[in-house]
């Protein structure tokens, strides 16, 4: 298997600690592309009509896209148990969230980056923040249960989540306030599958 990656990107580091806690490092290719929304890597793009990464290559028929499908393949290959039936839809609930706080993250990143400096939204960018903090609030205040017990692939999205704002946006400081949120974070940065898939540019 290959697996088209940035190592920047947020939902690469999704699949990549999946891959670890599957115990697939030494089955799956890491492929690096340089792309962009405005100028797409063609292998990328070759991969993913969309031009998105990560593109997981399985076989010469078969890509697979999007880290959330990409994460339940990987998982029911491995049989690794990470989305554990019996809570399924409140892991994936989880998932969704710390999905939708990169999405937020990463859109703000592309308004510094991508757009020119004139056209740039302070609003749009303070909206996009505004859905971060409030679902750190909402973590922060242990509205969800998945978030403790027997680890499951929510904990690491969201562990990748936070991970992701420390990368792009320290300076927010988002633990401000935010105790148990901070120790629980600490602890699962600490996780061999989290700790050896830092991003970096």
């Amino acid at each position: 298997m290959k697996l088209i990656f940035s190592p920047a990107s947020p939902f690469v580091r999704k699949v990549r600690v999946m891959i670890y806690e599957c115990g697939l490092t030494q089955s799956v290719e890491l492929v690096p592309v340089k792309t962009t929304a405005l100028a797409t890597d063609p292998l990328a793009l070759n991969a993913n009509p969309l031009g998105k990464i990560p593109a997981l290559v399985v076989n010469e028929s078969t890509t697979l896209f999007d880290s959330r499908v990409i994460c339940r393949y990987l998982d029911d290959r491995a049989n690794a148990g990470l989305y554990p039936q019996a809570t399924l839809w409140e892991v994936l609930t989880l998932e969704a969230l710390a999905d939708g706080i990169l999405e937020a993250a990463v859109a703000m990143v592309y308004e510094a980056r991508l757009r020119p400096e004139e056209q740039q939204s302070q609003a749009w960018v303070d909206a996009q923040w505004g859905k971060i903090t409030k679902s750190l609030d909402a973590l922060d205040a242990q509205r969800f249960p998945m978030l403790e017990g027997a680890v499951n692939f929510a904990q690491l999205s969201i562990a990748c989540a936070l991970g992701y704002l420390d990368f792009r946006h320290d300076g927010r400081k988002w633990r401000d306030g935010r105790a148990w949120l901070t120790d629980w974070n600490d602890a699962m940065q600490d996780r061999p599958s989290l700790s050896t898939t830092l991003p970096s540019d």
